[in-house]
């Protein structure tokens, strides 16, 4: 068995977690609402760089109304996608 890079794992995590936010057409903002945070802590999540306790997991997991173990499967890609276009000066 190859050893787990807990690095990528955190990434993969996140980049499952935005895809399951947009099967379920919510918005960063929408989610955010739900879990009454902000949604700069939700961009954190999907970038990967925020990580998560198995509480927060199962929350993610009930609101998105999907079995914990889903939010483990690989993402269907490893690139993310773009954010919002810049504002042009």
């Amino acid at each position: 068995m190859r050893p787990i890079n807990p690095d990528r794992l955190q990434k993969d995590v996140g980049l499952r977690l935005a895809e399951l936010r947009r099967a379920r057409d919510f918005t960063q903002q929408e989610l955010a609402d739900q879990f009454k945070v902000s949604m700069r802590y939700i961009q954190a999540v999907e970038a990967g760089t925020e990580n998560l306790t198995l509480q927060s997991l199962a929350a993610w997991a009930s609101i998105l109304q999907v079995p914990v173990a889903a939010i483990f499967e690989a993402p269907t890609t490893r690139r993310r996608r773009p954010g919002r276009p810049g504002a042009k000066r």
